[in-house]
């Protein structure tokens, strides 16, 4: 199975995807921005300005989550932002057509909450405005992301309290969600 969890940048995914890996034991992380970054070597293709818009991307993140899966088995956890509904759909339909199960998840919280958590990230410092500049894209998307995602409001919650309820919509893990730890 698959679970990709989606949502603007600065929305916790991959603190999510890690905190999933914990509570899961068949579960492995899957960078699929990797595979963006090493096609960034690959002289010919077009600068875009984002690698999604590149077709081999979606098509070598099908691929490699195949065959991953095919070799590791359990639980492929991606935390990867498609905002791009044609894009998306293309994955979901490659997925699909090599019969891997697959669980959305859109991670979503109000602008406010998420302003002031991309603005207080100590981490990533260097993208705090490249993120807080992606947010109307983000809020464009939101009607095809609500239809296409399950939504999990983030809004009151640690991010392992996120994976716990990931986990339990998804049927893996824990069925009881702990939300009072």
């Amino acid at each position: 199975m698959i679970i990709w969890l989606n949502g603007t940048f600065g929305a916790g995914k991959t603190t999510t995807a890690a905190e999933l890996v914990e509570i899961v034991p068949t579960a492995t992380i899957f960078d699929a921005e990797q595979v963006g970054f090493m096609l960034r070597h690959v002289q010919g293709l077009p600068r875009l300005g984002d690698f999604q818009h590149w077709p081999p991307w979606r098509g070598l993140v099908v691929q490699t989550a195949t065959h991953l899966l095919d070799y590791l088995g359990g639980v492929l956890v991606i935390p990867q932002t498609v905002l791009i509904e044609k894009y998306w759909t293309e994955i979901r339909t490659g997925l699909g057509k090599a019969g891997i199960p697959l669980r959305h998840f859109l991670l979503h919280t109000d602008r406010d909450t998420l302003a002031h958590r991309i603005e207080t990230d100590p981490v990533e410092t260097g993208a705090r405005q490249w993120r807080l500049e992606h947010l109307p894209q983000y809020q464009k998307a939101l009607p095809w992301l609500r239809r296409e995602a399950e939504v999990v409001d983030t809004s009151a919650l640690l991010p392992k309290q996120v994976a716990e309820v990931v986990a339990t919509k998804a049927g893996i893990g824990d069925t009881r969600t702990r939300l009072d730890t």
